[in-house]
């Protein structure tokens, strides 16, 4: 991937969070065009990871109770492919003191998961699983998770171990760096939650 892509994108958005204008590393961040994106929500543009996280934000902002704010998202490309990265939302104050304007910059980060475009998007959790990576997620060992879930402790091995191979990840700590990548987990919430999008 080249050093563009991992650009800051910087866009300008209406009190409403529509996009109004952004510059070329905004809309590469989205894989999309100034005419597909402009006027969209910036939230149809995010994981529905912490969507209240987000609003309360943007909601002092608003209110003029801050004036700026970072937070980690994961957005998701129109090819399908999410990326993580941090988001910067400074507010804008017109001559009346109303807010005019939010600005946001939003820098990828430097690292893409090892996996092909749009796997993440296929890749569907059974109920359980979900549970079990929300346990791993936690920290949970294999003894709680198997009480928990009324679970042998070679059935909780067995379906963390296919987790592993799904995720191409080796280790517990890799599918769940892996996992918060692809926008399966929650960002700002404890604990970390299965978004719904991703359990069959």
């Amino acid at each position: 991937m080249s050093t563009a892509e991992h650009g800051t994108g910087m866009a300008t958005l209406d009190s409403d969070l529509r996009v109004q204008a952004g510059n070329d590393d905004f809309f590469r961040c989205f894989a999309g065009s100034s005419a597909e994106l402009c006027g969209r929500n910036l939230f149809e543009l995010l994981r529905p990871s912490s969507p209240a996280v987000l609003r309360e934000h943007f909601l002092r902002l608003h209110d003029g109770r801050r004036s700026r704010f970072s937070e980690r998202v994961v957005g998701h490309r129109s090819s399908g492919h999410p990326f993580s990265g941090v988001l910067t939302a400074t507010a804008v104050q017109g001559s009346s003191d109303g807010l005019s304007a939010i600005v946001v910059l939003v820098k990828p980060d430097n690292h893409t998961p090892d996996v092909e475009p749009g796997t993440q998007r296929r890749l569907l959790l059974s109920p359980l699983e979900a549970r079990i990576l929300e346990g791993v997620a936690t920290g949970a060992s294999t003894i709680q998770m198997a009480s928990n879930l009324y679970l042998s402790r070679q059935g909780v091995e067995y379906h963390v171990g296919s987790m592993l191979r799904k995720m191409k990840a080796r280790n517990r700590a890799a599918l769940i760096s892996r996992a918060y990548a692809a926008g399966m987990l929650t960002v700002g919430t404890w604990p970390a939650r299965v978004v719904s999008d991703f359990v069959k």
